[in-house]
């Protein structure tokens, strides 16, 4: 596999010329090529059955130059170091858009959490973080949850990182319950976030909601937050996903009623994780994902995992726009002739940072013991987004850039200067004028 091949290096094919534009000093290229931190973990779990399954988990700290590494820890079964690796490069871009004073950081398991019992699944998520809790802490690295943990996972991490330490640190880990130091807000907070940028979007180029039409595909945490969410500002919901599926309406969607039929089960078992699909909905039109990929909508939001439209299906793509909820939804390549068919993108490193600004507060809030209400943290978030997303906008105009390089633009320019202004070797040569 060549460099290009791998997650991490197309990301980061994206930079050269964003470099180039900073006039970025090669010590700065040459940080961020690579993490600074990444270590492989053996979780070995005692099974219900007596039996001992032994799980491959990392956790990658790519930059601190801002602030301690912050990013979440997924559970899933195609989890490996390039795409741990590559998240944790997203998370630091990210965190610098939004003027968060955070590093980038992730953390991963190979499992499929959805055939581990309850019991199960607390000694895995207990047995990870005693395998990384000498490189994580408030000052260090913050996880968070990401795709298949939730707060009751992190509740579990919180609880053994204060056992090892033998103290109440409930500023290491957020995405939380509310009972252990978590933030009113969390839950929503990606989906609400996306849907502010939409929203700027939106009105920066005359529109209103009810002029748009919406697919969604992916109905996790963040999308389910966003279409409920969206539908109440206006917006029509014509399709939904799962990975089983998705379901069409032109009439459109109510995501209320679809997300609670998919989890009655959960919730009647007993189950942290849905075995339902939307596919079971009646009196609605069924459909691949990959046709809803292709549906004929004002706007195409992509929140299921990375790498779901590139150079084999691009060109089947007809909405005029794209929200990235998920991490990396698009290649390099398909965002290449997206952008020249005149997609606009609005990009993952802007459109899903509401999680971790929520997490910010989250952190804040637990180090100085003062909490807010779902109203505060809600007025925070929004003016942080219509701050950055702005400048953003702002660039992309005045420079002609696309929405995705001006937020790279934006991230890593904050980024090289906090490595400037530590010394370079234009400084430590006498170039710096």
């Amino acid at each position: 596999m060549t460099e290009l091949e791998t997650t991490l290096g197309d990301a980061q094919s994206r930079l050269e010329a964003i470099y180039d534009d900073l006039d970025a000093d090669e010590d700065v290229r040459q940080r961020l090529a690579q993490p600074r931190l990444s270590i492989r973990v053996s979780v070995p779990v005692r099974m219900d059955d007596g039996s001992l399954r032994v799980f491959q988990g990392w956790r990658v700290q790519y930059d601190d130059t801002r602030g301690p590494a912050k990013g979440g820890i997924r559970f899933h079964p195609d989890v490996d170091e390039d795409e741990v690796t590559a998240l944790g490069f997203w998370m630091a871009i990210k965190c610098s858009v939004l003027g968060l004073p955070f590093g980038g950081a992730k953390g991963g398991v190979c499992v499929d959490p959805k055939k581990l019992s309850r019991l199960e699944l607390e000694r895995l998520s207990r047995g990870y973080i005693r395998a990384i809790h000498d490189i994580i802490g408030p000052d260090r690295d913050i996880p968070a949850p990401d795709v298949n943990t939730n707060p009751t996972v992190m509740g579990w991490m919180t609880d053994e990182y204060d056992q090892i330490a033998r103290r109440q640190v409930p500023a290491v880990i957020t995405g939380k319950p509310l009972g252990l130091g978590g933030s009113e807000g969390r839950v929503a907070a990606t989906g609400r976030g996306a849907l502010q940028v939409l929203n700027l979007w939106v009105q920066r180029q005359g529109k209103t909601p009810q002029d748009m039409t919406v697919a969604v595909q992916g109905f996790g945490n963040a999308a389910y937050h966003f279409a409920r969410l969206a539908r109440q500002g206006g917006y029509r919901i014509v399709a939904l996903s799962d990975s089983k599926g998705a379901i069409l309406s032109r009439d459109g969607l109510d995501p209320d009623p679809i997300h609670e039929h998919k989890h009655a089960t959960r919730e009647l078992k007993g189950m942290l994780y849905c075995e339902s699909s939307l596919c079971e909905e009646s009196g609605v039109e069924h459909m691949s994902n990959e046709d809803l990929l292709a549906l004929d909508v004002d706007v195409l939001v992509l929140a299921a995992m990375e790498n779901q439209i590139d150079e084999n299906n691009v060109d089947r793509v007809r909405a005029d726009s794209i929200l990235e909820i998920a991490n990396g939804p698009v290649t390099s390549g398909a965002d290449a002739r997206l952008e020249e068919r005149g997609v606009t993108v609005l990009p993952d490193v802007l459109a899903n940072a509401g999680g971790v600004v929520v997490s910010y507060y989250e952190w804040v809030q637990n180090r100085t013991g003062d909490y807010w209400s779902a109203d505060e943290i809600e007025a925070r978030l929004a003016e942080r987004i219509d701050r950055e997303a702005t400048r953003c906008f702002d660039l992309a105009e005045e420079k002609r850039f696309s929405l995705r390089t001006a937020a790279y633009r934006q991230g890593l320019g904050r980024i090289a200067d906090a490595m400037t202004q530590r010394g370079t070797r234009r400084f430590f040569n006498g170039d710096a004028g």
